[in-house]
């Protein structure tokens, strides 16, 4: 295992796609160096795109990109460092994406700095302020950065890496900027209107708990975000590699999923995913009942994949520009 990236083989063998599903395509992966980041941009490349890693660190993104493009070829990655918070950071990060690969077909808004994370009476206003700044304002920076060139090309995919809004205590500041960015996201679907039209598709994707288990929070990253996950199917945490491959998958999916939130168990049943810890998996009526009730209502995202044995109508205002209704 890589000792500065943290890593683990891939698995996006497992999704069933071909390596050259995004072959010709172009992906940004903001704060892509590391953790879910760097599983998403591994992923993506390993299936056939290139990657623009745009992530703060320096040590950890040209690791990266050594990584990436010793996996799947030279020129497969590359690392630009950038402040996604800063206007002219994420400009000169997308000229130089355009001057090398021409154009940006895939944006994955994902860099968020966890160590911000903390409970509602004891967020300062900077921890808050920064967290809108990372999550939202690095959002719309990307996407007016990137979205009209999808649009002339009538081909893209935007993505944004949101929460469950559960309200666990603790990242109450984190949960609250990711709302704000997930409403950006459904606005963005809207705006675009139907993706037969545009070509351009918009979803959101709810990770949950993803990482390493460790024995202590990492160094900075404060008791308020020492969370314990039992996620479904694992008994810990998700992999960030198991994280890049379904990301992947949904992202091949795009179209289907436009102006709407999926979860990342329900990617995995899509896949027909091999869990390490299968009968730990709720049944289909309970997580469609979690995923579109207690997740998905609240940022008013659309239904995710079709299920012809639990179908649900989107509440999503996008429903009346084209989607298929239930």
């Amino acid at each position: 295992m890589d000792t500065i990236l943290d890593i683990a083989p891939l698995s996006v063998d497992k999704t069933g796609l071909p390596n050259t599903t995004f072959k010709g395509d172009v992906a940004v992966i903001t704060g892509g160096g590391s953790n879910v980041g760097l599983g998403i941009s591994r992923s993506l490349a390993a299936l056939g795109a290139k990657v623009v890693i745009a992530d703060i660190n320096p040590e950890t993104g040209l690791a990266a990109e050594k990584l990436i493009n010793k996996e799947t070829g030279p020129d497969s990655a590359l690392f630009v460092e950038t402040d996604v918070s800063d206007e002219l950071s994420m400009k000169a990060m997308a000229e130089k994406a355009f001057r090398t690969y021409e154009k940006v077909d895939i944006l994955v808004n994902n860099a968020m700095d966890m160590r911000l994370g903390a409970q509602i009476l004891k967020s300062t206003v900077y921890q808050m302020d920064r967290q809108y700044a990372i999550s939202t304002r690095g959002a719309l920076i990307g996407i007016q950065a990137f979205v009209p060139g999808m649009q002339r090309r009538r081909h893209g995919v935007v993505t944004y890496l949101s929460t469950a809004f559960r309200y666990p205590v603790g990242p109450s500041n984190y949960c609250a900027a990711k709302s704000a960015t997930t409403s950006i996201m459904m606005s963005l679907a809207s705006e675009l209107g139907p993706v037969e039209q545009t070509g351009v598709s918009v979803f959101t994707f709810l990770p949950a708990g993803i990482g390493r288990p460790r024995p202590a929070p990492p160094p900075g990253q404060g008791p308020d975000f020492d969370l314990k996950f039992e996620m479904p199917g694992y008994g810990t945490f998700i992999p960030p590699e198991d994280c890049g491959a379904a990301m992947a998958y949904a992202i091949s999916r795009a179209k289907e999923i436009h102006g709407s939130g999926v979860m990342i168990n329900q990617v995995f049943r899509q896949m027909n995913w091999p869990y390490p810890q299968p009968e730990t998996v709720p049944q289909a009526d309970f997580e469609r009942i979690n995923e579109h009730v207690l997740s998905l209502m609240f940022a008013y995202m659309g239904p995710g994949f079709k299920d012809p044995k639990v179908p649900l109508r989107s509440i999503n205002y996008s429903d009346n520009i084209g989607f298929p209704v239930q």
